[in-house]
């Protein structure tokens, strides 16, 4: 007796909100300790300025505002106000601790354009 193949979806759904590597998770979660708050989240914006009309704001903040998408890493809650969140769906923040780098970086697949500084997109 012959049953009907189970197909699956392969089709790879968009990721709605941003990723933070362990080692940026690892880091936050360190400087929040040094600032001795538990209430404290890492929020990520998008603003509208710098070089290439758009650009990134990483802050520690205890609000919470209406629409925001709250993704939690390891005990480290990343927060993405509503206006930000499609600037910022699919973007890896990691951190940084070389010679030629150091903080935290944002690699952004809906960034068109960046400048040179990194600072920037659009």
């Amino acid at each position: 007796m012959t049953t009907p193949a189970q197909t699956e979806s392969t089709e790879a759904k968009a990721p709605t909100s941003v990723v933070l590597t362990d080692v940026a998770a690892q880091k936050v979660k360190a400087l929040i300790e040094q600032e001795g708050r538990e209430d404290l989240r890492l929020r990520v914006a998008v603003q509208p300025g710098g070089c290439s009309g758009l650009r990134y704001q990483l802050f520690f903040d205890e609000r919470s505002l209406d629409g925001d998408v709250v993704t939690d890493f390891d005990g480290v809650e990343v927060v993405v106000d509503r206006m930000s969140a499609p600037y910022l769906a699919g973007a890896t923040i990691d951190f940084a601790d070389r010679i030629d780098a150091q903080g935290f970086t944002i690699d952004n697949p809906n960034a068109g354009n960046s400048c040179a500084c990194g600072d920037s997109f659009s």
